[in-house]
């Protein structure tokens, strides 16, 4: 099944149920008609254990996702999902992206996924973590492998300036009837005959009822770096969160995190009786860092805490680029990025996410009081 994912398409129909393996999936793809999401599409996916909204038109990022009664995601105040068109990535402060900033995951890329940074003329060079976020899919696929109870859905995105270069997303999400975990599989190809360079952020973003004063990060290390002079206030409790408290300063911290044999290691965020929570798994082979972002402002401002697998730190991409954190890419060469999203709807399954990660922390973590850079 294939959709021309173009905001100004109709909306074309996809089965409402799919049966595959030992149960089902339900489908629902609509169009949203009001407000600054008027125009977008949805794809949503029910696989029997977890919810999952997908948005094609905004890089194929993730909206939301439900298990049960919880919600995965958090409150913003841009109050999304915000149509592309409406988002001024290119803004002269740099830091447009904003205001379409709502996801649970987004994707930070592709060629560049950091801080703004500004020509020596004052312009905007690399706006806020790059474009890729705000480029509609220009293909969506929809398979099914009966047998096995298996639904993916393929999209495509483009992101190229003329003259400048060009790559091209290809992103699968793979379902698992009665299954809770979201499989990412990424591949981002050259597609100039040129060389080239790329970078790429997971921004993955939760709020309430998870975050919540005495919530939790757990997350095998390496070495752990707070980003500046802020973060480093409170560096003995980096892992913890505070309740809402109106303006609250972001906290970031940089982290080498340990793996397993296979190369994949697992970050968690539980709520503070551990009774719920969300991991995320991860291949430390092309996604070698992970960024903690804590952002435990008032709700109404934007109560959130970020797990950020990625290939480098979101710093300017001079930065980046001086710290030999590029991906670098011949012409017509690929990079290929996996993840999985788990929600924990249950108090066994957080325990059981929080043993897997004690068990991958086999050295002990070095905790650097040095701001980034310093």
């Amino acid at each position: 099944m294939t959709r021309e994912a173009k905001p100004e398409s109709h909306v074309t129909e996809l089965p409402e149920r799919v049966t595959a393996g030992n149960g089902r999936f339900s489908l629902s793809y609509k169009q949203l008609d009001s407000g600054r999401s008027a125009g977008m599409h949805c794809l949503t996916i029910d696989t029997g254990a977890v919810v999952t909204t997908i948005l094609p038109d905004r890089g194929m990022g993730i909206w939301k996702c439900w298990s049960g009664d919880l919600e995965f995601g958090w409150q913003s105040p841009v109050q999304g999902p915000v149509h592309p068109s409406l988002v001024p990535v290119h803004d002269a402060s740099g830091i447009g992206w904003l205001e379409g900033f709502d996801e649970l995951l987004v994707r930070c890329g592709l060629h560049s996924n950091g801080a703004p940074e500004f020509a020596e003329n004052g312009t905007v060079r690399y706006p806020l973590h790059g474009r890729i976020a705000n480029l509609p899919a220009h293909r969506l696929d929809v398979q099914v492998d009966v047998e096995n109870g298996i639904l993916d859905v393929i999209g495509v995105v483009s992101e190229s300036r003329f003259l400048v270069y060009s790559l091209e997303l290809q992103t699968r999400y793979r379902f698992r009837v009665g299954n809770p975990v979201v499989e990412v599989f990424d591949t981002v190809t050259n597609q100039s005959t040129q060389a080239g360079s790329m970078q790429m952020l997971y921004h993955i973003n939760l709020g309430q009822p998870i975050v919540q004063s005495g919530a939790k990060i757990y997350s095998p290390f390496r070495i752990l770096t707070p980003r500046d002079s802020r973060a480093t206030t409170e560096i003995d409790r980096w892992n913890q969160c505070d309740g809402p408290m109106s303006g609250y300063q972001e906290q970031v911290y940089f982290m080498v995190p340990l793996a397993d044999e296979q190369h994949w290691t697992e970050s968690m965020l539980a709520s503070l009786d551990e009774s719920y929570g969300f991991a995320v798994h991860y291949d430390t082979r092309t996604l070698p860092f992970l960024n903690i972002w804590k952002n435990t402002s008032a709700v109404e401002d934007g109560y959130v805490v970020g797990l950020e697998p990625a290939t480098g730190y979101p710093n300017t991409r001079s930065v980046e680029q001086k710290g030999g954190r590029i991906i670098h890419l011949q012409g017509g060469e690929s990079k290929s990025f996996r993840l999985k999203l788990q929600p924990l709807a249950t108090l066994n399954e957080v325990t059981q996410s929080r043993s897997r990660i004690e068990r991958l922390q086999s050295i002990p973590g070095v905790v650097s009081d040095v701001p980034f850079g310093s």
